[in-house]
């Protein structure tokens, strides 16, 4: 089980806390689990909250086995909102129950005031030394096995092992990717299990028998040779939460994840997913099929790096042989190895085994690599969720998100593993492919969408038409397209349980996201194309709401004065000046037949009610106003447009 996190301010400590203690809380064997944690801030703050939890993790595992708890995050659990199934010893559990609760609220306390500190939580001596003096992009390895199973106790806490990579300024470290890899081989030379689940850090357990569900999936003589991976679908928790920024996709998982399904398969999300260990190193269905008869000489292995420790468990791992080391300490020279960063040079790793280096969404990348063997994947949708996680609750934090999933995709559509090259030349199915292609062409969609939600307001300061006249049956087109649109998108929302207000805040989202993150995607990846600057992975803000909040509270939007929000602002500025400009009569003189109608007049009102939250935020205060540095820069840039309708 892989745990990544990599900023402790912006992804909060306690955060991947309880992820880690909902992970080890799950019904299964705990001798047949390990838990490895990847910090990529080398940060003592997580160290030290991780080794709190793992004091904690020994009274929440056993009682949530005792009372079989549904819910195994105890933020989440003592929200409320989850009770037990097995009250009948009614005082015992509630004795319990308010015994694990105190040790929780101690555990949240001691996080808490260890991030208040200016510089480090604790004296860095003893277990904490090897975080003396080091820089966050700049330090050795560290791995600490807080704990190690011992024994075959029902109740027992699994494996928990604590890495941060080595870093150096010269050397690439290939973000998310590069510390997947990194916890692939560890893990590997530890225990070496055939099957790796792989979270972010907000994503919870919500669902104790995942790996149950997932293991009759992927066990089997015919899974064996077709199932690459099982994906579960991001569900997230707070069903009274506005989904105000659109960020969450359930009607795109709920439509396309499914419809992908009858294909090759879901593609991958970059959490809530098992991976087969030798599908990851490479194997292709084939392979698998004459049991690496052919694949496990010397020199074919010795392509994944010069551990004899990792190579030995490499080939084991091929061959669909487990083992578990009885002591994790004698793995840690390996560990250290496998984890340094130049470990990867003159290897495959990045390139034609592990997750595959290239683009900011290397999940995508490694699953559609994966499609491309020949490799199928499978959709699982219990119920309850098998995991619920945070999406961003604010207008910055959900910006950038769809920035670095923009530049993310757009990166694959121009590498040499894209779809189509995927399709003529490897085993990616042409329908597959263009599913791929539909959303991987997202930050193309920028130039016109921008063009469209300028347009109304070009033809009415020039006093130029592009509709039919209200009295012209061709005007009916249009309208059609449009009514058609809006109630087919409609009823996918409906279908999906989701209310009109829903419907119209992602339809509202989709425009905004379109003309401003997605712009600034495209841009990053012609930037890359031209060599002048490489695409950034940008850690997206995660915080633990509660279902509590107030939903016009949180339907707000937020601003700051990121350049994400210079365009929405000019449209909406441009767009106030030319119906003003209209009301005032002062358009352009009429050039042709007839000039303006009721059409472009209402495109243009139709934009002004998509960027409606720009116009709230020119009048808005703190967080929920626009800078005075965002409306300079749109004024001037709805100006110069201005100027070059009048000319």
């Amino acid at each position: 089980m892989f745990v990544t996190t990599a900023d402790p301010v912006l992804e909060p400590p306690i955060i991947t806390v309880n992820t880690v203690l909902s992970l080890l809380a799950v019904d299964y064997p705990a001798d047949k689990l390990a838990c490895y944690v990847s910090d990529d801030a080398c940060s003592p703050l997580t160290y030290y909250s991780l080794v709190e939890a793992s004091k904690f993790a020994k009274l929440w595992v056993p009682f949530c086995k005792k009372y079989k708890v549904q819910v195994r995050a105890p933020f989440r659990y003592f929200l409320g909102d989850s009770e037990p199934l097995n009250t009948s010893s009614s005082s015992e559990f509630k004795q319990d129950w308010l015994k694990i609760k105190a040790e929780y609220e101690l555990l949240v306390r001691k996080t808490e005031e260890a991030a208040q500190k200016s510089s480090v939580p604790c004296d860095l001596i003893g277990e904490f030394a090897d975080f003396y003096n080091v820089e966050r992009h700049n330090h050795p390895t560290i791995i600490k096995i807080i704990l190690e199973h011992r024994g075959t106790v029902s109740d027992a806490v699994p494996n928990l092992v604590y890495i941060s990579r080595e870093k150096k300024p010269n050397k690439p470290h290939h973000y998310k990717a590069g510390a997947m890899n990194v916890l692939t081989r560890v893990s590997g030379v530890m225990t070496n299990a055939p099957f790796m689940l792989n979270v972010d850090c907000d994503m919870l357990v919500n669902n104790p028998q995942v790996i149950r569900q997932a293991m009759c999936q992927l066990l089997g003589s015919k899974n064996e040779r077709e199932t690459g991976f099982v994906q579960f679908p991001q569900v997230f928790y707070g069903e009274l939460r506005v989904d105000s920024y659109a960020s969450q996709f359930v009607v795109f998982q709920k439509y396309m994840s499914c419809g992908m399904a009858g294909l090759q398969g879901p593609h991958y999300m970059g959490t809530g997913c098992f991976h087969r260990r030798k599908v990851i190193y490479g194997l292709w269905p084939e392979d698998a099929k004459k049991e690496i008869r052919n694949h496990t000489s010397f020199n074919d292995i010795k392509e994944f790096g010069n551990s004899e420790e990792f190579i030995s468990s490499t080939s084991q791992a091929l061959k669909g042989k487990k083992g578990f080391t009885n002591n994790l300490s004698n793995s840690l020279e390996a560990s250290f190895q496998v984890a340094s960063c130049s470990y990867e040079s003159g290897t495959i790793w990045g390139t034609k085994c592990g997750w595959i280096y290239g683009s900011t969404v290397e999940d995508a990348l490694t699953g559609l690599t994966i499609h491309a063997k020949g490799w199928n994947s499978t959709l699982l949708t219990p119920e309850p969720p098998a995991f619920t996680g945070i999406s961003p609750s604010w207008g910055p934090g959900a910006m950038g998100h769809q920035k670095r999933s923009a530049t993310g995709l757009l990166e694959i559509l121009v590498c040499k593993n894209n779809p189509i090259t995927a399709t003529l030349t490897a085993k990616l199915q042409f329908r597959t492919c263009l599913a791929y292609l539909w959303f991987l062409v997202w930050g193309l969609h920028s130039i016109p969408e921008l063009c469209y939600a300028v347009l109304p307001a070009y033809c009415i300061l020039t006093n130029s038409p592009f509709l039919p006249k209200v009295e012209e049956p061709a005007i009916l087109i249009p309208i059609a397209i449009f009514v058609t649109f809006n109630l087919h998108t409609l009823g996918e929302y409906l279908k999906t349980g989701f209310s009109i207000r829903a419907w119209w805040y992602n339809l509202r989202m989709a425009r905004i996201s379109s003309t401003s993150p997605h712009l600034f995607g495209l841009l990053s990846i012609i930037l890359k194309i031209l060599g002048l600057a490489e695409p950034v992975f940008e850690v997206t803000n995660k915080d633990q709401s509660s279902d509590d909040d107030d939903n016009d509270h949180v339907a707000k939007f937020t601003f700051n004065g990121s350049a994400f929000f210079i365009p929405g602002t000019t449209i909406m500025i441009v767009h106030l000046i030319s119906l003003l400009a209209l009301s005032l009569r002062l358009q352009s003189p009429v050039h042709g037949a007839h000039g303006v109608g009721i059409g472009e007049v209402f495109c243009s009102l139709w934009v002004v009610l998509c960027f409606l939250p720009f116009l709230k935020g020119l009048f808005g205060r703190g967080k929920y106003g626009i800078p005075s540095s965002t409306m300079v820069k749109s004024a001037a840039l709805a100006s110069a447009f201005v100027l070059f309708c009048r000319t």
